[in-house]
């Protein structure tokens, strides 16, 4: 039987590397920009344009022409009917003359624009502390849920207290990773967090949960059907009958957010890369984390030796 658990050291130490990786690039970020991860317009405000062309005009076109003026990352998103050539683009704080620089070289590269029927406005942070306070509060409040639900569901189990912890750890690993992602891309690539990443995060979250729950439930199983079995044994059975299961579930999954990530659109970048990249670490997690913590737990053998001297023989 292929032992998997017991090569725990290098899962927690692949894990250490990327968690600690994406803790150094917030820290850059944290120097650099003043926040472990760049801020878009919809923390910080900005300038909102909406903007009526009386021909057909192009995402990637519009895009083009506000990071040449210097505005990166603009949240594009076209408003009504494809027929209505109305787009809506939220920026930084825009200048009247930039504005203007701005509509002239979207009539030269883009379309023409029906000025009298577009129009330019300052606006305010659309998330702000109190919304992101709200959102670290859903997630305290349902860990705390989950951690007691998972504890009532194995309460025949011994320690079952540690099941729903090592799940949460699990969860903790895989926000850590994803934000660490992001923070990694908004060095690289400029990207900025927005509303859009908050839901992300959120989904990561939600899906961190429900497989460490599948894999748990069969050492669940097994530890009365082969009641006397060593717990690291039992435990690596578990994972084995199960993970075939884990696996192709979550593959489904990635496929799609694959999909949608290749053909999505500049739009959709930021927020599938960031979901995509949470449940491939969710899928690590719950079998390479939770599972091998679990063990630790009950075990007291952290198995950190990467290698092993053979007994000596006659």
């Amino acid at each position: 039987m292929f032992d998997l658990v017991g090569k725990r050291r290098w899962y927690f130490l692949i894990s250490g590397i990327l968690i600690l990786l994406g803790i150094a690039a917030m820290i850059y970020s944290t120097i650099t920009y003043g926040t472990p991860v760049r801020l878009s317009v919809d923390f910080t405000g900005g300038s909102l344009f909406v903007l009526r062309f009386q021909e057909e005009a192009s995402e990637d076109g519009i895009r083009r022409v506000f990071e040449a003026n210097g505005f990166d990352n603009p949240m594009i998103q076209q408003l009504g009917n494809r027929e209505d050539n109305t787009w809506q683009v939220r920026t930084s704080f825009a200048t009247p003359e930039e504005v203007t620089a701005l509509q002239d070289q979207l009539e030269s590269e883009v379309a023409p624009i029906d000025r009298g029927r577009s129009s330019y406005d300052t606006v305010k942070p659309t998330v702000g502390g109190e919304v992101t306070q709200a959102a670290v509060a859903a997630v305290i409040v349902a860990a705390t849920l989950v951690l007691f639900f998972i504890w009532y569901s194995f309460r025949r189990v011994p320690h079952a207290f540690r099941y729903g912890t090592c799940a949460l750890i699990a969860m903790l690993h895989n926000v850590l990773v994803a934000t660490g992602f992001f923070a990694v891309m908004g060095i690289l690539k400029g990207w900025e967090i927005d509303a859009l990443f908050l839901t992300a995060i959120l989904t990561v979250v939600g899906f961190s949960v429900q497989d460490p729950i599948v894999v748990f439930d069969r050492i669940r199983e097994n530890t009365f059907k082969r009641r006397g079995e060593p717990f690291e044994t039992l435990v690596n059975r578990s994972v084995l009958e199960i993970i075939h299961r884990s696996l192709a579930t979550q593959l489904n999954a990635m496929f799609v957010m694959s999909a949608i990530l290749l053909f999505g659109g500049a739009s959709m970048e930021k927020f599938i890369s960031t979901w995509l990249v949470g449940m491939i670490s969710g899928t690590y997690a719950s079998l390479c984390i939770a599972v091998p913590l679990l063990v630790v737990w009950e075990t007291g053998d952290w198995g950190l030796r990467f290698s092993r001297k053979r007994p000596a023989t006659a």
